[in-house]
């Protein structure tokens, strides 16, 4: 699958079949994530991969529309210090969330991202340091129903090309 093609066919995935990503995948996937380009080549990230049921559904509980970390096979923390202390940190952590996201799409794994809102919580069931956070989790697992990872977009999901380029300038 080529990159604008893995792009372009990735659908988030929040239901997943009861069935185990194997670690030499997980581990291309994280690795994915690793390999992310930053800011001045900060790399801000730490990745908590959690496969525990109790813990999944624990950190299901921390976001309002988390819930799909409950069924997934992995669920991958995205760890920082206070990105409110360097902006950047945010965007370098959606670098390495897509990558891992393409990765798993590309490998037939299913993924979607979760946001976390009960920081204080997910901090102590991860059992971060003092000066790190999560704010942001992504579920992986194979697709409980595997024609989700083909299908075709929804009509009017996303704004058309002319809307949102404009040349030299407004």
């Amino acid at each position: 699958m080529n990159v604008y093609d893995a792009i372009r066919t990735k659908r988030a995935i929040r239901h997943f079949a009861e069935r185990p990503i194997p670690q030499e995948t997980l581990l291309k996937i994280l690795n994915a994530g690793r390999l992310a380009g930053s800011s001045k080549n900060f790399q801000p990230w730490h990745f908590v991969v959690i496969r525990d049921k109790t813990r999944l559904q624990t950190l299901s509980e921390c976001g309002q529309w988390a819930g799909h970390l409950a069924g997934a096979a992995v669920g991958v923390a995205l760890v920082t210090g206070d990105w409110r202390e360097r902006w950047p940190v945010v965007f370098d952590l959606g670098r390495a969330a897509q990558n891992m996201m393409l990765t798993a799409h590309e490998l037939g794994v299913g993924s979607v991202m979760a946001n976390i809102y009960d920081m204080a919580r997910a901090h102590a069931l991860l059992q971060l340091p003092e000066d790190k956070m999560c704010y942001a989790a992504i579920s992986f697992g194979y697709p409980a129903d595997p024609a989700a990872l083909q299908r075709p977009p929804r009509k009017g999901r996303k704004r058309a090309l002319a809307e949102v380029v404009h040349w030299e300038t407004w």
